[in-house]
């Protein structure tokens, strides 16, 4: 279930039983806000951008489907993660705001004590901050802030500004943003996001479905930078 427009607009959904019938329609990129703010966006259409590099691929664990990227969640930590999808962030100009953004879906019921997938963000080679939907204690949360969260599906907002994040969330296009968590964020020379999931179960398939990535421009109060800014 999509909720950005970047590349299509869903008309359509209908619930079956567990599944959704979409009917999909390509959408003018002018309707989704004032394109020149938009510093890249994924579509998953056939094949990634070729920015895009892996940390520990395991190709059978992978793959695109229906405009979205599927990652079986496997075992591991943050520095053991397989299937770690990562791209060098635009530039590290503190004066510049940006906001990051992906859509995450669990296929299967999360069951694994801190399973998990979202955004890592890593500097100078290593992951320094998350912003995911967890299973803690039994509870799916967001982390930061340990916010719980219902559903399936939920779209995530990392806002960098400067030394600051703002890290939000919200289950519908209907609903506003929520703010789960905001305070220092590290920076570094070489900074680079990551989607990723970890601490799968061993014994059991388990898959994420990730769509609707982006990063935007955004003002010093989150708001989309007008056009005309630039």
């Amino acid at each position: 279930m999509a909720f950005g427009w970047t590349c299509a607009q869903i008309l359509v959904f209908a619930c079956f039983g567990m599944g959704w019938a979409v009917a999909v329609q390509e959408q003018d990129p002018k309707e989704t806000g004032p394109a020149d703010d938009i510093v890249f966006s994924e579509c998953f259409s056939e094949t990634l951008d070729s920015d895009w590099t892996w940390l520990r691929e395991q190709a059978a664990r992978w793959c695109i489907r229906n405009g979205a990227l599927e990652i079986r969640v496997m075992p591991g930590l943050a520095d053991t993660v397989e299937n770690a999808l990562v791209r060098q962030f635009p530039n590290n100009d503190e004066r510049q705001s940006y906001a990051v953004e992906v859509t995450v879906t669990n296929l299967a019921q999360p069951r694994q004590q801190y399973e998990q997938a979202g955004l890592t963000w890593y500097v100078d080679g290593r992951p320094a901050f998350k912003l995911v939907k967890e299973l803690v204690d039994g509870e799916v949360v967001i982390i930061p802030g340990r916010r719980p969260v219902d559903g399936e599906t939920v779209q995530l907002r990392l806002e960098i500004q400067g030394s600051h994040f703002r890290a939000q969330f919200r289950t519908s296009l209907d609903l506003p943003f929520e703010t789960a968590a905001e305070g220092a964020f590290p920076r570094g020379e070489r900074e680079q996001i990551s989607i990723q999931c970890y601490h799968g179960p061993p014994e059991a398939e388990h898959w994420i479905r990730f769509d609707d990535f982006r990063i935007v421009k955004i003002e010093s109060n989150g708001r989309q930078t007008p056009s005309d800014h630039r």
